[in-house]
């Protein structure tokens, strides 16, 4: 019995030495684990947090774009993006799945709502049907790139209602752009990106968009909480939030309703004329301010679907050949220099310089002509006869001074700085009518600024001021900068004068831009385009107009360029006027520019000149600006047209009717209008045939009507006369087609 006893103590000992030196161990193991807070090198806390802590990223908003006034040009807007549920494991009731069932299906719908998609459902299949990834392990979901993001919420709703399996929506930021062709090239576009970290970010790829970036992009913040093994939040657990910071917002000096105007008119020409490309530009010559820039073709950054479009902005960054806008700038340096003598008279028609020839659009001239009858009539050799006047150096200089051959400052990206030739005597001749040295379109507006502002040359801007989003705060604001005075207030004056010449002469080259409730003035250009290989393109044209308006005091600058169109009978200068006038006249009445506050500039006010001398009354209108036409042998007059007492643009015809016989004026480039006036007025027996301006006249000239004999006078238009005079340079000439 003693034997007995003494083993089950033995036994009893043993099983407490055992689970004493296991609590032992587990007491011990309880101690270090909460002493070092870690296991096996392992932080116990990291790995909870790991496992239990949650982080949600709040995303920022992209900073918005504004017009000048406020307008929304760019912004963030909901969207969504696609998913698709292709594990089964989705699934719990087959009657009712959750994952993609038929691939083919769910592409073809996919494909019909969404653009993007529509030449790619059978890559939509392949994505949809592959249900496993590179190493093996299975798929759950899918998405489709950028495809399938920006998906607006009516085309979720139509794609929500076809029930196809597996397709789920996520809520998503878009950049949208609500006005569609906008200013595309200026503005640009921003996509999203996907980030390594699983994160998206909207980044601007193109124009201001890209440009100002860093500006515009926000920071994103973050929630961070605790969770407990089913996701649910902890009570007491600690919340921290980190506010997203959204992107800051940017105002630009665009005008949205001249930017509308201008638009409209260009898409509507580039419908009618085909052309290989178009530029426009409207500007504030007071400030600088750039109101409305586009060009063609172009984009809609909602899409970016284009064809055969440059992805620059053409109005910086690319140079031309300016043609005969130039011919402004030459004019200003002869006035500003004292050189300029309107009635002074040289020979058109053709001008040499050592062994190469430059010729007027009319190749044969119009004879001996005054200066200012050369400008008005867009002769290339009156500006390298007045080129001799300037001198060379000092015409370099003035161009110096109009900042060609310099970039302009404008706070834009890559802009090009053009090249002014001036090496051999033939490329400064060449220049003086803009052939041959280079500018860009912004560079032109700089310089006509100093023209319509009384000297002071204005640097162009696009960025009004950049604005914190969440506080209002004005972080950069951009002031007028006035880039010096290459001319003086005078001069400005005298140029306007002679520009606004070129719309109202008989002989001006501008009657297209006449507009029926301001005065304009302006320079129109006709230039050769150049080939790659050197020399130009045979009957190639790039047409353009510069132009401002009111003449007194002008509000507006517009430069119009459309290269290549396709005409038919009309003259280059036709489509470049169906954008000039519209957008001119339009933006002009926006601005509440009131007509009658301009209308009596360059005007003459005219009376009843009944039985006052015919003679006298003609030379008080001519020193007046005006063309007075004798009907008669002199003497008392006896009737006149126009008749009522009102305000005439200076170079409009008055006819004074007096008794005795009639001597036959010169009919050339007279409008059917005054001729008919003429007829009425006279009661002579005139057969009248064509349209546009006179061209021929069977009886000369100054000779006395004595008989009932009919007069011939024969008119074209001026297509037609640009046809007839334009011919293949002979060898050695330099061919210079100008503006007609």
């Amino acid at each position: 019995m003693k034997k007995k006893r003494f083993r089950f103590q033995w036994g009893a000992f043993l099983l407490l030495i055992f689970y004493g030196g296991l609590f032992f161990l587990l007491f011990t193991r309880m101690v270090t684990i909460q002493a070092t807070g870690e296991v096996e090198g392992q932080e116990l806390a990291a790995r909870a947090a790991a496992k239990y802590g949650k982080e949600s990223v709040l995303t920022a908003n992209r900073g918005k774009i504004y017009d000048q006034n406020g307008q929304v040009i760019a912004e963030d807007t909901l969207s969504y993006r696609i998913i698709a549920i292709v594990s089964e494991k989705a699934t719990t009731d087959p009657k009712k799945p959750r994952h993609v069932v038929d691939s083919e299906k769910t592409a073809e719908v996919l494909a019909k709502y969404i653009p993007a998609m529509k030449d790619n459902e059978e890559e939509i299949v392949k994505k949809l049907n592959n249900r496993y990834r590179s190493d093996g392990e299975p798929l759950y979901q899918v998405e489709f790139g950028s495809a399938g993001r920006g998906i607006s919420h009516e085309v979720m709703s139509k794609i929500k209602d076809e029930k196809l399996p597996g397709i789920l929506f996520v809520s998503d930021l878009k950049r949208y752009y609500p006005n569609g062709v906008f200013a595309s090239h200026l503005i640009g576009y921003a996509l999203k990106k996907d980030n390594e970290d699983g994160t998206v970010t909207t980044k601007g790829e193109m124009g201001l968009e890209y440009t100002y970036d860093k500006e515009l992009t926000g920071v994103n913040g973050k929630i961070k909480y605790e969770t407990d093994a089913f996701h649910y939040l902890l009570p007491n657990s600690e919340k921290m939030v980190t506010p997203a910071k959204n992107g800051n917002d940017i105002y630009l000096t665009l005008d949205k309703t001249i930017q509308s105007f201008l638009e409209e008119a260009m898409t509507k020409v580039e419908q009618e004329y085909n052309p290989e490309s178009m530029t426009a530009v409207v500007a504030d010559p007071k400030t600088g301010k750039i109101l409305a820039m586009s060009q063609r073709p172009t984009f809609n950054p909602e899409t970016r679907e284009s064809q055969n479009m440059k992805w620059l902005n053409e109005v910086i960054e690319e140079t031309i050949e300016p043609g005969s806008t130039m011919k402004t700038f030459t004019l200003a340096s002869a006035i500003d220099t004292g050189k300029w003598t309107p009635n002074e008279w040289f020979m058109s028609g053709s001008y040499t310089v050592f062994d190469r020839t430059i010729r007027d659009h009319n190749r044969y001239g119009w004879g001996p002509i005054t200066y200012l009858e050369g400008f008005q009539r867009s002769a290339n050799t009156g500006m390298a006869h007045l080129l001799t006047k300037i001198g060379d150096d000092v015409f370099i200089e003035y161009l110096d001074r109009f900042g060609f051959g310099h970039k302009t400052g404008i706070d834009l990206p890559n802009e090009a700085a053009g090249t002014i030739l001036s090496k051999y005597p033939i490329q400064r001749v060449t220049t003086t009518y803009g052939q041959g040295s280079t500018v860009t379109p912004i560079q032109l507006i700089q310089a006509m600024t100093a023209i319509a502002n009384d000297g002071k040359m204005m640097q162009p801007y696009v960025i009004d001021r950049i604005v914190d989003s969440s506080t209002g705060k004005v972080i950069q604001k951009h002031e007028p900068v006035e880039k010096g005075q290459p001319i003086k207030a005078d001069t400005a004056k005298q140029v306007r004068e002679i520009l606004a010449s070129t719309l109202t002469s008989e002989k001006g080259t501008a009657k297209d831009f006449i507009l029926e409730d301001y005065e304009v003035a302006g320079k129109t250009g006709t230039a050769q385009i150049p080939k790659a290989s050197g020399g130009y393109l045979s009957n190639q044209y790039l047409y353009s107009f510069l132009g401002l308006a009111p003449v007194d005091d002008p509000q507006l600058i517009v430069y119009v360029s459309v290269k290549k169109p396709k005409l038919s009978n009309e003259l280059g200068s036709v489509p470049v006027s169906k954008v000039f006038n519209p957008v001119m006249l339009n933006s002009l009445k926006h601005l509440n520019i009131n007509p009658d506050d301009v209308q009596h500039v360059n005007k003459v006010s005219i009376q009843d000149y009944t039985g006052q001398s015919a003679e006298a009354v003609e030379v008080e209108l001519a020193n007046d600006g005006l063309q007075p036409i004798i009907v008669g042998a002199g003497g008392k007059i006896i009737e006149q047209y126009p008749t009522n007492t009102q305000k005439l643009v200076k170079g409009s015809f008055i006819f004074l009717k007096t008794d005795g016989e009639i001597t036959l004026p010169d009919f050339t480039n007279w409008s059917l209008r005054n001729l008919l006036v003429f007829k009425s007025m006279t009661g002579l027996e005139m057969e009248i045939f064509g349209e546009g301006f006179v061209a021929s006249q069977s009886v000369s000239a100054g000779t006395i009507i004595t008989d009932s004999s009919p007069i011939v006078v024969k008119l074209k238009t001026p297509a037609e006369s640009f046809v007839q005079d334009v011919e293949a340079p002979a060898e050695g000439e330099v061919e210079e087609i100008e503006d007609e």
